[in-house]
């Protein structure tokens, strides 16, 4: 499935409802050139009552249904339509992550056909995925480690690894 056309509804609707989400996990990580695939779109997002109002218009303009699962985060809302199967997770918190602030002032803004998405950095997602230790996390960490370190080189700086790394 080209995820193309999907993100640049996706992200056209967000700018329309005012919702401030950074794409994360293995679409991001994709935007920026790892090997990776998803069959989801995973976001992180303030949660406050004003945002879960717009996260509901969202769901609205995508012709989508909001559900909230208490598994495997009570903090997640997932987004599905039914018609293409398209699922949108947004969390108010992830593993490894300390706040949303920081998570959006380390992203990058990506766009698809002149639609800007915020996605969030390699280091993030990574980090994440390291706190998550999940299975299918653990997985994909060595691309991802593999995928960062060829964007650092092939931009010719020099990255000191952080605590824990």
């Amino acid at each position: 499935m080209d995820a193309k056309p999907i993100l640049v509804e996706i992200g056209r609707h967000l700018r329309a409802v005012h919702l401030e989400a950074v794409l994360i996990g293995n679409a991001a990580a994709a935007l920026q050139g790892a090997p990776v695939t998803t069959v989801d779109f995973d976001f992180l997002f303030r949660k406050t009552p004003r945002n879960v109002t717009k996260l509901k218009a969202l769901a609205r303009a995508l012709k989508a249904t909001i559900m909230r699962p208490f598994y495997p985060a009570s903090d997640l809302y997932r987004v599905i339509r039914e018609d293409d199967g398209v699922q949108l997770d947004f969390m108010a918190s992830i593993h490894g992550i300390r706040s949303f602030e920081g998570v959006r002032d380390r992203a990058t803004l990506v766009e698809i056909d002149s639609v800007a998405i915020l996605v969030a950095s390699l280091d993030d997602i990574i980090r994440s995925k390291r706190a998550a230790a999940r299975p299918r996390d653990l997985a994909v960490l060595d691309i991802l480690e593999r995928s960062r370190e060829e964007t650092i080189r092939s931009k010719g700086t020099t990255r000191r690894p952080r605590k824990g790394e």
